[in-house]
């Protein structure tokens, strides 16, 4: 049988990091550093600079998790790239990353747009790819630009969130590696947490910023992460006591906390970088990922519980051995 392994992490994250109080001074926010820290847990944040695009932080996580692996560029055989912030609206980052590191082999490279969930899917859905027997070695990753869709007026959503990439590449192993998935959406819940702009004759129409209703948001999350944790569980076989890893979606350290809380493991297991990366979207989880692997927490053999909740809305998580 043919299962799905991670062989490698990478991630990437731009500038230094810029804290609250850089932030308060820069744009003039209404706001102070305690009462950022008490709401979200976020303390800073990385930001890119003008004219990186996410096709830009995806090499470098690529790049890194490429080594990680032992594997070469033209060895990648598939490409999927989870964003909310593309470099254009078309090509695809993921062809534009696809031309950054160099692979010519044809190999098939596309986005995937599922917000903060997006890492999720994009795993799930390249694990499919090399359980089918059609590819062997895939390229995953999450990278978003964030800090060109906030709007920097409003305090409630410019403080949380961050730029950043994270990347793993997925290869075809006889070991079981992906042991359950499981994606989900609800589009009728997309008014809570949008960005319900559009390109129209060369000008942005509607709104091109993010917006948020924050206790709307909380209260699906913890909600559904929960219930999408415990279905990957069931699937598995297996109980939330034998995960030794909980990653979710990085978006607000008291989700975090909520979710560990419903699912009855301790907190320690959980793995918290929100307050030193902001919400990164889809990039949150592979870069927690990566974060954690790199300081040795994370080692062979280990069961992590990824899972991610986004705009949509969108909920999905993976069960692992790593």
């Amino acid at each position: 049988m043919i299962h799905a392994r991670i062989s490698g992490t990478g991630s990437y994250l731009p500038g230094e990091p810029v804290s609250n109080s850089d932030l308060i001074a820069l744009h003039g926010l209404e706001s102070s550093d305690e009462w950022i820290v008490e709401r979200t847990g976020i303390r800073c944040r990385h930001l890119a600079p003008d004219g990186v695009g996410s096709s830009d932080l995806a090499f470098e996580a690529s790049r890194r998790a490429l080594q990680a692996a032992g594997r070469s560029a033209g060895e990648i055989d598939l490409v999927i790239v989870a964003t909310s912030t593309p470099d254009y609206v078309f090509p695809s980052t993921a062809a534009l990353l696809q031309h950054k590191l160099g692979i010519t082999n044809g190999a098939p490279a596309f986005d995937v747009q599922a917000v903060c969930s997006g890492f999720v899917y994009a795993l799930t859905i390249a694990e499919k790819f090399i359980r089918s027997g059609s590819h062997k070695c895939a390229l995953v990753v999450g990278a978003e630009v964030f800090s060109r869709i906030l709007d920097w007026k409003d305090r409630g959503t410019c403080v949380l969130f961050g730029d950043g990439a994270g990347a793993v590449v997925l290869e075809a192993s006889g070991e079981p590696g992906l042991l359950a998935t499981a994606l989900h959406a609800d589009g009728s819940q997309h008014g809570i947490l949008s960005v319900p702009g559009q390109l129209c004759g060369g000008v942005a129409t509607g709104d091109p910023f993010l917006r948020m209703d924050g206790q709307a948001v909380f209260k699906f999350a913890v909600k559904v992460l929960a219930d999408v944790a415990h279905e990957v569980l069931a699937t598995a076989g297996m109980t939330a006591a034998q995960v030794d890893w909980l990653i979710p979606h990085q978006a607000n350290v008291r989700i975090l906390q909520a979710t560990a809380k419903k699912l009855h493991m301790a907190p320690e297991k959980c793995i918290i970088t929100v307050d030193h990366h902001g919400n990164t979207s889809s990039a949150s989880i592979p870069l927690a990922l990566d974060e954690s692997v790199r300081a040795g927490r994370i080692q062979p053999g280990q069961h992590l519980l990824l899972e991610g909740v986004g705009g949509g809305f969108t909920w999905g998580a993976t069960l692992l051995r790593f």
